[in-house]
């Protein structure tokens, strides 16, 4: 039985066959120019290390490809919608459609039910491939392309503190007592917060309390004086389950992984704004892709032979892009708590979805 909303099956698939061919073409090439634009500047780095050579390069690129597949999936829905529209257009088959008595969101049902399953796809996407490979991304990249870690246990790039005190970790391995951390450096303030010493190690281990830092060499900005020893105890009031929570990277995390990972935090009393706006946001983003046919649908209609379909369709591209550039804003904006975590997800596309609406009704139905 067929829904009155979608013209008929044959023409369903045949606009739907359109869409996702345009949508393949211009991911693949999105993709492949701005991966040859990041190897441009990360090959230097990866082949400074010694052994490093085409492997390498083809590691990073392998983990790059899905990391730009996520983020450029609803440029490509857009682009993609703008040249099937603007194209049917012009050979008069939208004009054919509404004779037959469709309207024009009949005309656009076929894109959007296969934009509705771009996103569902997007979604399994980002959860199974893209997490692991930006996991494993940055814990190469903060090992400085060294080596390719077997897991994605290692954390780069670690800040935590102690009070007013500062401990910063180059690396961060393993997990639970056995925990490790390496290119590790102390910062210590005194009671009015000024630096007070910078001690720098080559690891530290968890020393119960405390973390055992080796391989010392310690500066003392008062004096001035260098000192070097083999090992020192600092941060005594840093647990392991703060090292832990501090580690939380939403971008590496899974959808349902991130909600356990919320919920310790609101457990332990910390701010979640930022990590919960990050959450709705593995839901609104990929959705994002759904929205695009209505958003470039403006340049479907409108006879080509007045020349203004390309006015439209420049119409139509400022809709997609500015949705784009509202929804990062809105995102940082909640990440420092200006927007609540649900407003700063679902926000803007809310918004978007009912300006679309209300161009296409008030310019077509």
């Amino acid at each position: 039985m067929q829904l009155d909303f979608f013209p008929s099956r044959t023409l369903t698939l045949y606009m739907a066959r359109l869409f996702v061919a345009r949508i393949i073409a211009m991911l693949a090439v999105l993709v492949v120019v701005l991966l040859a634009l990041d190897l441009l500047g990360k090959t230097g780095e990866i082949l400074a290390v010694p052994g490093n050579g085409q492997r390498e390069i083809l590691t990073y690129a392998g983990l790059r490809v899905p990391e730009l597949i996520a983020s450029f999936l609803p440029y490509s829905v857009l682009l993609a919608t703008l040249i099937t529209l603007v194209t049917l257009n012009q050979n008069s088959e939208v004009v054919a459609m509404k004779s037959a008595g469709l309207s024009a969101h009949q005309v656009l049902a076929p894109l959007l039910l296969t934009a509705l399953m771009v996103s569902v796809a997007s979604f399994a996407f980002n959860e199974n491939v893209v997490t692991r490979a930006t996991a494993t991304l940055k814990a190469w990249e903060g090992n400085e392309f060294a080596q390719v870690p077997s897991t994605s246990e290692e954390r780069s790039n670690v800040y935590l503190t102690d009070g007013t005190d500062i401990l910063v970790a180059q690396r961060l391995i393993g997990s639970g007592a056995a925990i490790r951390m390496e290119g590790v450096t102390w910062y210590k303030r005194d009671p009015l917060g000024m630096l007070a010493e910078q001690v720098k190690a080559t690891s530290a281990t968890f020393a119960a309390p405390g973390w055992k830092l080796e391989g010392v060499e310690g500066f003392d900005v008062a004096t001035a004086e260098t000192r070097k020893g083999s090992e020192l105890v600092v941060a005594r009031g840093l647990t392991i389950e703060q090292i832990e929570l501090d580690g939380i990277d939403a971008e590496t995390q899974s959808f349902f992984a991130l909600a356990d990972s919320i919920e310790a935090y609101e457990a332990a009393g910390r701010r979640t704004s930022e990590l919960r706006a990050a959450w709705w946001h593995k839901i609104s983003g990929p959705l994002s892709a759904f929205l695009m046919p209505l958003l470039g649908s403006v340049a479907a209609f409108g006879l080509a032979r007045s020349g203004a379909v390309f006015i439209r369709a420049i119409i139509g591209m400022a809709l997609g892009f500015a949705y784009f550039v509202v929804d990062n804003a809105a995102l940082a904006m909640g990440s420092f708590g200006g927007y609540p975590p649900f407003l700063a997800a679902w926000g803007p596309f809310l918004l978007f979805l009912l300006i679309g609406e209300t161009v296409l009704i008030r310019t077509e139905e």
